[in-house]
C-alpha cells in the first residue's frame, strides 16, 4: 500500500458536480493499493497516517483532532521507468483495491478521525490548497 499525504488548508473530491468530499485544516490522503495488501496492511496504514507528525509542531492527526480526505489513486503504482506510457501492473485490480481502500476508511473511523472519500471508480476532480506544502510518501 502505498499513500501520499499532504497538510492542506482544504481539499475537496467532486464527481459530476457534486462534492462528495470536503475538509478544512487536514490531511489529504492519495491512496494506492498494489496485489499484496491485506487487511493487516489496511489497519497498519490507518495508524500511520493518524498518528504521522506531520501537522504544525510536529503534531499528528490524533493530537489536533485534524480530518482526513481519503482518495484512492491507482496510479500511485504506475510505472514510467520503460518509455513514456506507464504501466499500471502494480496497481490492484479495482475488485481487490476497494474493499481495502474501505478499510483503512473504517480503521481510521475506529481509531476516531472524522473522514471524508472520495468516490471509488469515478472520474473524480480534486481540489487542495496545501499548507507548507508538506507532502510525505508512505510505501508498506
Amino acid at each position: 500500500m502505498r499513500a501520499v499525504v499532504q497538510t492542506v488548508a482544504r481539499a475537496s473530491v467532486t464527481v459530476d458536480d457534486e462534492v462528495v468530499g470536503a475538509i478544512e485544516n487536514g490531511l489529504l490522503v492519495l491512496l494506492g493499493v498494489t496485489h499484496t495488501d491485506t487487511g493487516e496492511t489496511a489497519q497498519t496504514m490507518a495508524r500511520k497516517v493518524r498518528e504521522l507528525r506531520i501537522l504544525d509542531g510536529e503534531r499528528s492527526a490524533v493530537d489536533t483532532g485534524a480530518p482526513i480526505l481519503v482518495v484512492s489513486q491507482f496510479t500511485l503504482y504506475g510505472d514510467a521507468r520503460k518509455g513514456r506510457r506507464p504501466s499500471w501492473t502494480a496497481a490492484a485490480p479495482a475488485e481487490v483495491a476497494e474493499p481495502l481502500v474501505t478499510a483503512v476508511v473504517d480503521a481510521l473511523r475506529d481509531r476516531g478521525a472524522k473522514v471524508e472519500t472520495g468516490r471509488f471508480r469515478a472520474h473524480m476532480l480534486v481540489e487542495s490548497v496545501n499548507v507548507g506544502p508538506q507532502t510525505l510518501l508512505l510505501d508498506l
